[in-house]
């Protein structure tokens, strides 16, 4: 359980497999990289060394407490990409880890060899569904944690794969986020992102995966970043948000097939 210290935080981070190094940068929520990539790692160990950083606000990562910057999370795992001795990486970012990944590709281009951007988005204030999802959350998660987490269910996942798993697994999934100081400070920080001016200065190879029945982050988003990338692939898979969940095998084929022959 590897850590490393950045301005005000102890960012802890997991390492895993062997092989070329694969970074995963989870999304909103504070469970962090246990709660995103726990049924997901183990697809990629067997070629890859696999390192999922908890970023501040998730998981055994502690820090002051004070609002987040896309910027500082991005350092978080620029240190973590150098503490491990690993670079330069292929980095997936999924969620708010998307803005994060990119903003990690564009100011460290030498730490990264190939970036993947899931579900991701570059600019909240430019969409209203958007800015009101966020602002929601906040409220519910200062009123009714259980609440919070039953729309953010209902937002994470398609309609087809919630009534297909049934009604005892999607109460399984509701305290899954739960609204934690942790994750209302993701939250906070969703209703903020601006990378729009960091983009043009992305070079590395980029895949952006976009999620065709997204109700948290519209796959329009995925589509805006596809097109503000110059000469990157794109590909959409039909699924909520957490596309590694609902499926699984086509998100894992698609990473690989872009980090192998890329």
């Amino acid at each position: 359980m590897p850590v490393v210290p950045v301005a005000d935080a102890q960012v802890h981070y997991d390492i895993a497999g062997s092989g070329p190094a694969l970074v995963l940068v989870h999304g909103t929520g504070s469970g962090g990289a246990a709660v995103n990539w726990g049924s997901t790692v183990p697809h990629f160990t067997g070629a890859h060394t696999v390192i999922t950083p908890d970023l501040s606000g998730a998981g055994r990562t502690t820090d002051s407490g004070a609002p987040l910057t896309v910027e500082g999370l991005a350092a978080q795992v620029i240190a973590v990409i150098e503490h491990a001795g690993r670079g330069p990486v292929d980095l997936l970012g999924f969620s708010m880890g998307a803005p994060v990944a990119a903003a990690v590709a564009a100011l460290r281009p030498d730490l990264v060899q190939r970036l993947i951007l899931v579900a991701g988005w570059a600019h909240t204030g430019g969409d209203e569904y958007l800015r009101n999802l966020f602002t929601l959350w906040q409220t519910l998660g200062g009123h009714d944690s259980d609440a919070f987490g039953r729309h953010v269910t209902m937002t994470g996942f398609s309609r087809g794969f919630l009534n297909g798993i049934g009604r005892e697994q999607v109460e399984l999934l509701i305290p899954n986020l739960p609204a934690t100081p942790g994750t209302l400070r993701h939250v906070d920080l969703d209703t903020r992102i601006d990378i729009r001016a960091l983009l043009p200065r992305i070079t590395a190879p980029t895949l952006v995966i976009g999620c065709t029945q997204d109700a948290t982050v519209p796959v329009e988003h995925s589509r805006a970043l596809h097109a503000a990338l110059a000469g990157s692939s794109y590909a959409e898979l039909d699924a909520g948000h957490v596309a590694f969940f609902e499926r699984e095998a086509e998100f894992v084929g698609l990473v690989r097939d872009f980090v192998l022959v890329s």
